[in-house]
């Protein structure tokens, strides 16, 4: 499957806990000011990437302890992402997949645009467009105070966010 990509880092740290492999898709809605990817909100930006050449990227890296999804809006390529994602899921690795809309409005639409696959598969949700008043440097992997790190399979038991700290 191919999706369209702003880049990857192979290493990160600071995209949740442990070391990550980050995916930046490439196309945004949300256009948030002061968003730190602006130029990643272009539909049809980036580069088209098949997702095998990633997993083995990804498989290539013993450190690893997980995979983020990021932005972009990875919702907006939520089928592949999800398909990606078992993949990952099946090399023992979480998820943590950042979004700018909240659980709420993903959880209410889970049965379109493949939206409930990406949540299937997500460990960690951050919910939340950023909010340049809310801009927060003291709070863990996310950008804005108003964003909430999210126990993603524990959300969907319940039907409601659970939040949990990173």
């Amino acid at each position: 499957m191919e999706l369209r990509i702003a880049g990857t880092v192979n290493d990160s740290i600071v995209d949740g806990p442990g070391i990550r492999f980050t995916i930046f898709t490439q196309g945004c809605p949300h256009n948030c000011e002061g968003c730190h990817n602006p130029q990643t909100h272009d539909f049809s930006g980036g580069t088209l990437v098949d997702t095998d050449e990633l997993l083995e990227k990804i498989k290539g890296n013993p450190l690893l302890d997980g995979v983020t999804f990021s932005g972009g809006e990875p919702f907006c390529q939520a089928h592949v992402l999800a398909e990606l994602g078992k993949e990952i899921k099946s090399l023992g690795m979480d998820i943590i997949t950042y979004t700018g809309y909240t659980f709420e409005k993903l959880y209410e639409n889970r049965e379109q645009n493949g939206w409930g696959e990406l949540l299937s598969v997500t460990d960690y949700l951050i919910d939340g467009p950023f909010i340049l008043d809310k801009k927060d440097w003291e709070i863990k992997f996310r950008g804005s105070s108003n964003q909430r790190y999210i126990d993603c399979q524990e959300s969907l038991k319940q039907g409601t966010a659970v939040e949990c700290e990173p």
